[in-house]
């Protein structure tokens, strides 16, 4: 773990230095230490924190919340949503690649990999960063929210009119971190199966979201990938 900690872009080292510091992290390290003696650790060391290496603190545009990465072999690489090149697509992706074809015309794509996302400025955030291979959850409640929920209030109270997407319950309880007045706040249910026909597909968030960056003067997202 402390040899992760340098695969951060340097905007974000310094943002969150207080967090790197602090007593709870600390602790999330060694837990995250003693896990790797026994355990497969998901995504791998390097790419812990892809978020925040290919999405620059202050190119930071749009706001992604998921939940926990995902535990198959190769799938996670530190993008919420996203897997690695050449992996099957998951059932919510798959969703989400339905709603872009549907919203934009866009036409779906063959691989699921978001990189191209996060370097136009969609952070694509999971409250938790790291899961044991094959246990869903498994690294929830360590010391990974609460860094998480920071880098959200940080965002929220360091920049203005940013975008926060938040699919499902849990991503939208996180609205209390997010101040309304200065940023936009778009909200569905999870593009899972088990909700996807509950409202996430026809929420039109990605032309919604162009939208927004248009009248801002901003650069749309191109969310061809």
């Amino acid at each position: 773990m402390t040899s992760v900690q340098p695969q951060i872009h340097d905007s974000w080292k310094e943002i969150l230095k207080n967090e790197f510091q602090s007593e709870y992290f600390k602790k999330l390290k060694d837990f995250l230490i003693e896990e790797k003696k026994t355990q497969t650790i998901y995504p791998p060391g390097s790419q812990i924190f892809t978020a925040f290496n290919l999405t620059p603190f202050d190119k930071v545009k749009v706001v992604i919340i998921g939940q926990d990465p995902y535990h198959g072999p190769n799938q996670a690489h530190g993008l919420c949503f996203s897997v690695a090149k050449g992996i099957k697509k998951p059932p919510s992706l798959v969703n989400i690649f339905k709603e872009i074809n549907q919203d934009l015309g866009i036409p779906i794509p063959e691989n699921g990999n978001l990189d191209k996302w996060a370097e136009q400025g969609v952070l694509l955030l999971n409250a938790t960063l790291t899961v044991r291979a094959h246990q869903a959850g498994s690294h929830q409640n360590k010391g990974w929210e609460t860094f998480t929920d920071s880098v959200i209030q940080i965002l929220s109270s360091e920049r203005e009119n940013l975008i926060f997407i938040l699919w499902g319950n849990f991503a939208i309880a996180k609205k209390e971190l997010i101040d309304e007045s200065k940023h936009n706040v778009l909200t569905s249910p999870h593009p899972s199966p088990f909700s996807a026909n509950r409202g996430f597909f026809g929420n039109k968030h990605f032309s919604k979201t162009n939208q927004i960056l248009t009248d801002l003067g901003k650069t749309p997202i191109d969310w061809n990938i």
